[in-house]
């Protein structure tokens, strides 16, 4: 949670309508819901401000444990999927992009188009779900190739993000997998710049076409590729609080968002698993104003590039921009 919080503040940014495009399912569970399979489980140590975990190896787990004790079929999904998508309803949320692991499918025997259309079924009415597979570095085996080429054909299903570990190899499925997704009319993310520094970042968007950076936050590194982060429009999906709890030598205070957008780039405000930081969106967006000095219009400005970039028609994103171009700072 922020260090400060200041309810008037927290309401203004409540009521900007704001987008979640950064957000994995599992890593979403409430906490009243994993109480259900686990009745004595306290209230996560990494809930506290100044938590930092030891590395992404104690994260991975800890969420593990939870993720596979609860999601045990489609209808668990559908349960937390629901309970979290109301909330993003509460927070002033209008549109959320969310991932499902592809591991739960191949190691806990749920069928992945099952958990699809779960999450997708889950959305209540006021939000816009679009729904992605996670697909793990190492996740496109015997066991899944055919999963994920059959994923491409889902009705309504958004499209791929790839997962795990950054220093893992870049699989040569992968450029396959994100090209005949694009080739179809899905759309494309990946997780890189979170662990590993802007040469990832750089090789990420040529080998694999990503249209969307998961976190990103290391290409402020590198000035070229910050310039060309800039004028392609490519936009990162930050996680403030996640980054500052997770990323070694990252804080609140330090967190590059600041010098991202100061450098033209085009960044959106998430949460990333809410279950391991304890985090909600207006949580981000408060600690962006508070440790890293972002104004009341540039906190709208942030909420603006969710709305531009949500995969949305143009007359539902005309309305949420005339929605938000209608709150004062």
């Amino acid at each position: 949670m922020p260090r400060t919080t200041d309810p008037e503040l927290r309401e203004f940014i409540r009521r900007l309508p704001k987008t979640e495009t950064h957000l994995h399912i599992e890593g979403g569970l409430p906490l009243n819901l994993l109480r259900e399979v686990r009745p004595d489980e306290p209230e996560p140590e990494s809930w506290a401000h100044d938590f930092k975990y030891r590395d992404f190896a104690h994260f991975e787990q800890q969420l593990l444990t939870w993720g596979f004790a609860f999601y045990t079929s489609p209808e668990q999904y559908y349960r937390s999927a629901r309970q979290q998508f109301e909330q993003h309803l509460a927070l002033g949320v209008r549109y959320v992009e969310c991932s499902f692991a592809s591991g739960v499918s191949e190691f806990g025997g749920i069928n992945a188009k099952e958990i699809f259309q779960a999450i997708k079924e889950a959305a209540p009415a006021g939000l816009e779900v679009r729904v992605f597979m996670g697909i793990h570095h190492s996740g496109c085996g015997e066991k899944m190739r055919h999963v994920i080429e059959d994923s491409l054909t889902w009705d309504g299903f958004a499209g791929v993000d790839l997962h795990g570990p950054e220093d893992l190899p870049i699989e040569p499925w992968t450029a396959e997998i994100w090209a005949a997704a694009r080739a179809v009319g899905k759309y494309t993310k990946a997780h890189a710049g979170e662990f590993l520094g802007a040469d990832f970042v750089r090789r990420i968007l040529e080998e694999t076409g990503a249209q969307r950076i998961q976190h990103g936050i290391r290409s402020v590194e590198d000035p070229a590729l910050v310039r060309l982060l800039a004028i392609s429009g490519i936009t990162l999906d930050v996680c403030p609080i996640s980054n500052a709890k997770l990323v070694p030598g990252v804080t609140l205070e330090n967190h590059p968002i600041r010098e991202l957008v100061d450098a033209g780039v085009k960044v959106t405000v998430n949460t990333d698993d809410p279950i391991s930081f304890g985090n909600n969106l207006i949580d981000d967006y408060e600690a962006l104003f508070h440790a890293r000095g972002f104004t009341r219009a540039e906190l709208k400005q942030l909420a603006r590039n969710g709305l531009e970039v949500a995969l949305v028609d143009e007359s539902t994103r005309a309305s949420w921009l005339a929605e938000l171009d209608a709150i004062s700072v």
